[in-house]
């Protein structure tokens, strides 16, 4: 994380009397930026955001590992579950930012370097739980973090994808099989490569509160998040070196 130089992003205020769903992609393939970014100090969160505590969500699976589970809870994860969300969006007095990575294990399989693909256009629950607590949505890009691993090719309708899938469907993680440097060579290992990852913070989108939302209701806030989203990726595309016509792929 450290040979990869993470920077952390402000482009807004976020008000530390309300709570915030903050949406993160891509995922990468080991979500580098999301930990370095909020589940450390490392690139001063706590002193860009004041009054605001981060939690990012992992799978569940990984809270049944003793002593691991401590390790990951210590350093503010928790289980990616509707109930250990809704007890901080709940929180009366505000301060509280959910980290949701919206693509999850699945979006792993994608992160390849100059890839921008997301696993957005379906994913709607994230969207839901705002509404359902009247949380403020933020959408967080990542620039760099599919680009401090390699990973064997995987189109889409090759047996490699059909594999990496199916066990994802049945084990709930995915296994990208990734690769990058040594550390003291350059040419094979896991060490990340030394790149950059800026993770960018977009400005809030308010959410009424509304507990029962009609399927219209979602899909608008939905397609809200989903401009502001592209919105913050085109702004800010140019200063990491992304060319003018490369854009999101939303699937």
């Amino acid at each position: 994380l450290r040979d990869s130089s993470t920077q952390l992003v402000k482009t807004a205020e976020l008000d530390p009397r309300h709570n915030y769903i903050l949406g993160f992609h891509p995922h990468g393939v080991l979500v580098t930026g999301a930990f370095a970014n909020f589940c450390t100090q490392a690139t001063g969160f706590g002193q860009l955001f004041p009054g605001l505590e981060s939690y990012l969500l992992m799978l569940p699976l990984w809270f049944r590992a003793p002593f691991f589970r401590d390790y990951i809870m210590c350093a503010g994860l928790i289980p990616s579950d509707k109930d250990s969300a809704s007890y901080l969006l709940r929180r009366e007095g505000g301060g509280n930012a959910v980290v949701i990575v919206v693509g999850g294990a699945l979006e792993a399989l994608d992160a390849h370097p100059g890839a921008h693909t997301l696993l957005l256009a379906n994913k709607k629950g994230f969207i839901k739980l705002a509404m359902e607590h009247g949380a403020s949505l933020v959408p967080v890009y990542s620039f760099g973090e599919n680009e401090v691993f390699d990973q064997v090719p995987n189109p889409h309708g090759t047996w490699l994808r059909w594999i990496q899938e199916h066990l994802q469907s049945i084990m709930g993680i995915s296994l990208p099989l990734f690769h990058a440097r040594g550390v003291f060579q350059y040419s094979f290992g896991l060490v990340p490569y030394r790149k950059p990852i800026a993770t960018v913070v977009g400005k809030p989108i308010r959410v009424k509160k509304n507990q029962k939302p009609s399927a219209e209701e979602l899909d608008a806030v939905h397609q809200l998040y989903m401009d502001e989203l592209a919105q913050l990726f085109e702004e800010h595309k140019g200063k990491y070196g992304i060319s003018e016509d490369t854009h999101l792929i939303f699937q």
